[in-house]
């Protein structure tokens, strides 16, 4: 896959993760990233502009990267690796926007979540614009695909989670406890939570809302409800 943009690379660059090439304007200059290019020894190709535009859709700022899809974990390879006395997950209930997920998955790294989960069907993928749209946190937290949320959930709960789910129609985010393993599931950008999903969380948490507009951003109502959890603990 490709990825873009001068903060991913300086973070992939950095980490020393496996870059297969990359594809460089004529007109770069950023001097950092070219000295990080020049110490891991990674093959490079100047390009005119028109063709990284070719490569990717969003702003690559002069560079685009080849590297191998971006990994993901199963449940079983992270959930019970997992030590911390209350872990937090973020579970997507089929979430489509990619810069959505980038979004969550910067703020989720940034406020110590432990994983996020995502179905494998009918969401988003892990494409180049969530890479972009993380700035680099990507590396930093893992990804579990599942085949089903409801499993997923029963499990979760089997291992000592409770489940948030957060909906319009729920008790004040603000007066639940969060001292314990929690997993947060945030809805479809349109739709929000599912029905069985809903059914099977042990709480529906909302935010409440004084203006005109009765709804949030998926990323803005993870970022508001992951940010009081750190606070509250």
């Amino acid at each position: 896959m490709y990825i873009y943009g001068k903060n991913v690379a300086r973070e992939k660059l950095h980490n020393n993760s496996k870059i297969n090439k990359i594809y460089l304007s004529e007109k770069f200059n950023d001097r950092e990233i070219l000295d990080l290019i020049r110490k891991n020894n990674i093959k490079v190709s100047f390009v005119k502009n028109y063709e990284l535009d070719k490569k990717v859709e969003g702003l690559h700022q002069g560079i685009v990267m080849e590297i191998d899809d971006v990994k993901t974990y199963s449940y079983d390879e992270i959930i019970p690796n997992i030590k911390k006395e209350n872990p937090v997950i973020v579970m997507l209930d089929h979430l489509e926007d990619p810069h959505n997920f980038g979004a969550i998955i910067r703020t989720s790294e940034a406020l110590g979540v432990d994983a996020i989960i995502i179905p494998t069907d009918r969401s988003v993928k892990v494409n180049s614009t969530v890479v972009k749209t993380s700035v680099g946190a990507i590396e930093y937290i893992p990804i579990i695909r599942v085949v089903n949320l409801n499993d997923t959930i029963r499990k979760l709960k089997d291992d000592g989670y409770w489940i948030i789910a957060t909906d319009m129609d729920g008790e004040d985010y603000s007066k639940i406890d969060y001292n314990m393993p929690v997993c947060i599931v945030i809805g479809n950008e349109g739709k929000g939570i599912s029905r069985m999903v809903s059914e099977n969380s042990d709480i529906i948490a909302s935010i409440p809302m004084k203006g005109k507009i009765n709804s949030l951003n998926a990323s803005v109502s993870c970022a508001i409800v992951l940010s009081h959890i750190m606070k509250d603990r």
